[in-house]
């Protein structure tokens, strides 16, 4: 249950990291190559952390403690 909270937490982060290295650069047409690199890294990390966030929530889902099933063989 714990890695669920921390990939959650992770992709969050990433997510937060594409944004702000989307909107620390000025979009115009006539920027330079290296800051076109760094806007499109930022957008590929944050729709990377929209996904670790649900794989995170999914398998938090999945492996949240699940009552243990008790078989009674009464002969």
């Amino acid at each position: 249950m714990k890695s669920g909270v921390i990939i959650i937490t992770t992709g969050v982060i990433m997510v937060i990291c594409g944004l702000i290295l989307f909107y620390a650069v000025q979009s115009n047409p006539q920027i330079e190559p290296f800051f076109r690199t760094i806007k499109h890294s930022g957008t590929f990390i944050g729709l990377l952390g929209i996904g670790v966030t649900l794989a995170g929530i999914l398998l938090y889902l999945i492996n949240r403690n699940q009552p243990q099933i008790q078989e009674d063989f009464d002969v």
